[in-house]
């Protein structure tokens, strides 16, 4: 090959490199701009100025259950953050959204269990087994719980995604965020990061639509939400 031909291809391979980078930075800069924009003004922090959004339900996303069913210490802020809308009123009835796709691995069980621990009514809590990804339990909260209005409650760093995807699936959502697991600064960078991608395919997921584990109606959230409203006498 000619020194000529050798210099061509060089700067053949340079510019199929710059294209293939700035391709990338797109398509990751791109679903997070969304997220930013469908977000903004949607989130806050729990107990913090400016956390006075209300719903009629709050959706606890789910998050590692530590064999016997023990919640981990970041699902349990979110449960003890879900326990204290219910009690101030903010909340007529929590859903509790995780997998259950293995007999021996239960999220929603443990953390219905770890909210009546707590002193929230079994009667004001809704189970949804199937929240196998922020998308599935927004979908599913819209098409089988009947939910169109709902503050979702995880840690901060994940919360900006789960409101732009619930809002794109016609929940209006709000977040509520718990910043007690910011003291594991090495672990909260790590998932900060993992957002940054996950974005993709949040934004993916809406785009096509993919259609999550559905099936018939359930009235759970319905009746826990009559339950609080008569027990609270509204």
């Amino acid at each position: 090959m000619s020194a000529g031909a050798r210099r061509a291809r060089r700067v053949w391979l340079i510019r199929a490199a710059w294209a293939v980078a700035a391709l990338a930075v797109i398509v990751l800069v791109l679903p997070n701009a969304w997220i930013l924009a469908a977000s903004a003004g949607r989130v806050s922090d729990y107990g913090e100025d400016g956390d006075t959004a209300e719903a009629p339900v709050a959706i606890v996303l789910g998050a590692s259950v530590w064999a016997p069913g023990e919640p981990s210490p970041w699902l349990k802020y979110r449960l003890e953050t879900a326990a204290g809308l219910y009690e101030s009123g903010r909340v007529d009835a929590i859903l509790v959204s995780g997998d259950n796709s293995r007999v021996d691995y239960d999220e929603p069980t443990a953390m219905r269990d770890y909210l009546v621990g707590l002193g929230v009514p079994s009667e004001a809590i809704a189970l949804d087994y199937a929240g196998f990804d922020t998308y599935d339990t927004c979908v599913r909260a819209r098409s089988i719980f009947g939910i169109d209005k709902a503050l979702l409650v995880s840690q901060s760093f994940h919360l900006g995604r789960a409101v732009a995807v619930c809002r794109s699936v016609g929940v209006d959502a709000y977040g509520v965020g718990d910043t007690r697991a910011t003291v594991d600064r090495g672990r909260w960078a790590r998932n900060w990061v993992r957002e940054r991608p996950a974005a993709v395919k949040a934004a993916w997921d809406v785009i096509t639509r993919r259609e999550p584990l559905l099936g018939e109606r359930e009235t759970s959230v319905d009746e826990a939400l009559a339950f609080t409203r008569a027990r609270r006498g509204g």
